[in-house]
């Protein structure tokens, strides 16, 4: 194997994906949570799900990682108190080297304007719609290891 086989074989999409999901609402994480289930597809990685309820434990993993492991999606709830999900998907793409993919929970549609300042690479709204977040979490995780590859050519 070349060494560059070796790297693409590395950024190859792993047989499981750590998925965040914040949220100050324990109700909107177990919605999000079953929304994912084990799986977003059937050809797609076994999901390892970590909910967090404040801001710091989430900067604390998307930091240092989850047992080893980097945090590959965000999911964020615009709608948390104190810390909204807006901000932190920015703080993020700000202050995090080779920041996991994001997606923002907004309250109502219009909102989308808010989300793009954020620089979310998906929104999603509230009330959940399983399909909706499945849907978006497969796609992200599609491009965060597209955006994988790419760092290495």
């Amino acid at each position: 194997m070349t060494a560059h086989e070796s790297e693409a074989a590395s950024a190859a999409p792993a047989a499981t994906a750590v998925i965040a999901v914040y949220s100050d609402d324990a109700a909107v994480r177990r919605e999000i949570c079953l929304a994912l289930g084990t799986r977003v597809s059937l050809d797609g990685p076994e999901l390892t799900v970590v909910e967090f309820a404040t801001a710091p434990a989430l900067m604390k993993a998307l930091d240092k990682g989850v047992n080893g492991r980097r945090i590959d999606v965000a999911l964020l709830d615009g709608e948390a108190t104190p810390a909204g999900g807006l901000g932190i998907a920015r703080q993020i793409k700000d202050e995090i080297f080779r920041a996991p993919v994001t997606a923002v929970i907004v309250g109502r549609v219009q909102d989308g304007w808010l989300a793009a300042w954020s620089r979310a690479d998906a929104v999603l709204t509230h009330p959940i719609d399983p399909r909706a977040v499945a849907s978006a979490v497969e796609g992200l995780l599609v491009q965060r290891s597209t955006s994988a590859i790419s760092t290495i050519n």
